[in-house]
């Protein structure tokens, strides 16, 4: 572990006023947060998406299992928390290659009992060693509809690391009734000098997609109402009022389903 670099999960816990962090990470944060000042509205409203996401699912469409890809440091509620606390019996498997997260593993592996919670050391890059993970094949059943979260995680794979064909991949794994649930930074509503900034690399890899290249992730599903929307306007009906407005996020979320293998 450097903790001289910049780390996505560290910071993203700086901007959420968590403790895990170090300077490099916060140089990082503040650097991104001086040139987007929204950035800490940003990430409170993605995670505020994922536990609607992950209510929605549980409650609404009777899903069970839960890959969450990425995960970050434990931010409570979590995916488990969440989905356990309408779905006792629902079972979830944590991914992610920050050795931070892994030292906080036993925050994740915490379960209902009638549930159950596991945790994979992977790297998004490598879904065949995700699928193919003996504890994720403990813990889930990939012939039932699985709910694969992939929240604020893609935008950090650049181009040439083929991020459609990954997704693809682990689409391709999961039974007919499955969700990808799915949040994703954007160059929309950005200024061009702006999103030229935060791409620069200095901040490490990644690219800000558009909304028409977010929307070819979800090609083939069928995307939950109301469709590719600002996460803090997905089903958020509930949330208190005024809700942000898109140039204060600029992160595209969707929800779409499997309905074919």
């Amino acid at each position: 572990m450097d903790t001289s670099v910049a780390h996505p999960a560290r910071r993203y816990d700086y901007w959420l006023g968590g403790k895990d962090n170090f300077a490099a990470d916060r140089e990082s944060g503040d650097a991104i947060a001086a040139a987007f000042p929204a950035i800490r509205t940003a990430v409170v409203e993605n995670r505020a998406f994922m536990r609607r996401v992950v209510r929605v699912l549980a409650e609404q469409y009777d899903i069970r299992q839960f890959l969450d890809i990425g995960t970050g440091i434990p931010t409570s509620p979590n995916v488990h928390e969440v989905a356990q606390g309408t779905a006792p019996d629902a079972r979830v498997v944590y991914v992610d290659n920050d050795p931070i997260v892994l030292a906080h593993a036993r925050a994740l592996l915490t379960s209902s009992p009638q549930g159950a919670t596991a945790y994979v050391d992977a790297d998004l890059r490598d879904p065949a060693r995700i699928l193919a993970d003996p504890a994720l094949r403990a813990t889930v059943d990939l012939g039932k509809p699985v709910a694969l979260i992939l929240v604020a995680v893609v935008h950090f794979l650049p181009d040439e690391d083929r991020p459609y064909e990954i997704v693809r991949t682990l689409l391709d794994a999961l039974a007919p009734g499955s969700f990808l649930v799915m949040s994703h930074a954007t160059t929309d509503g950005l200024a061009p000098e702006l999103a030229a900034q935060i791409q620069s690399g200095r901040h490490g890899p990644g690219k800000l997609r558009n909304r028409a290249e977010f929307g070819r992730f979800l090609e083939g599903l069928e995307l939950l109402e109301p469709g590719i929307v600002s996460v803090s306007d997905w089903r958020a009906q509930d949330e208190l009022d005024p809700r942000p407005g898109f140039n204060e996020v600029a992160v595209w979320g969707a929800v779409g389903r499997k309905t074919s293998g």
